[in-house]
């Protein structure tokens, strides 16, 4: 159980690094998407779905209103965070399918009684993973799934989820994917396999612009 607990930590360790969000325009090579992975789009409807579903989550866990707003200010990178999780989610999958790695429905059932034991209920194991995490409760499975998935891939590899060659084989895929973000939201860099800032030149330029005419 220790190495499925620092699989959900160094997974969600890299989304929550996740940096803040650029005000640049939409990626005009695909309009309404909020990212490309393997030439399918991540739609920002699709996004806007996801994050909904845990703002309503959110709202009925919390029904004070200064918890709520200390809680939605506690997750304002929430957007950021769920697009990376969503393409890293994807990544992975890709990973895995290389190294003929695949996750039945009944190790995600096992996992998952496994934490509600640990958490003490189901409740409970759902409020954490909102929490923490920012998963929505019917997103539980399919986010098992994924920690799932990455531990039998670092198994597979010889290694673990906090090693290079674990890393190396997320970053081979993101390759394959061809991993491609909307400006907005930053890019994907294969390398780190995460997102990060984009780089946005003309902000610097305004900015020097602007302190030159107060000089």
């Amino acid at each position: 159980m220790h190495r499925r607990r620092r699989t959900v930590l160094v997974l969600s360790a890299v989304i929550a690094a996740a940096a803040p969000l650029l005000t640049a325009c939409g990626n005009d090579a695909h309009p309404g998407a909020a990212a490309v992975v393997g030439g399918q789009r991540i739609t920002v409807a699709q996004l806007e779905n996801r994050v909904d579903e845990v703002r309503e989550a959110q709202r009925a866990a919390v029904t004070d209103e200064a918890q709520y707003a200390q809680f939605i200010a506690q997750t304002g990178t929430l957007t950021r965070d769920t697009l990376h999780g969503m393409v890293l989610d994807q990544v992975l999958n890709r990973a895995a399918e290389d190294a003929g790695v695949a996750v039945t429905r009944k190790e995600v059932q096992a996992f998952r009684s496994e934490l509600e034991q640990q958490a003490g209920g189901a409740e409970a194991l759902e409020t954490a993973w909102l929490q923490q995490y920012g998963v929505a409760p019917e997103r539980l499975d399919a986010t098992f799934r994924v920690q799932i998935e990455a531990q039998k891939l670092a198994t597979k590899l010889g290694t673990d989820t906090t090693q290079p060659a674990f890393w190396a084989a997320l970053s081979d895929a993101s390759k394959e994917l061809d991993v491609d973000l909307n400006p907005r939201y930053g890019a994907w860099d294969v390398e780190k396999v995460g997102r990060v800032d984009a780089e946005t030149p003309w902000v610097r330029e305004i900015t020097a612009a602007a302190q030159q005419q107060t000089a």
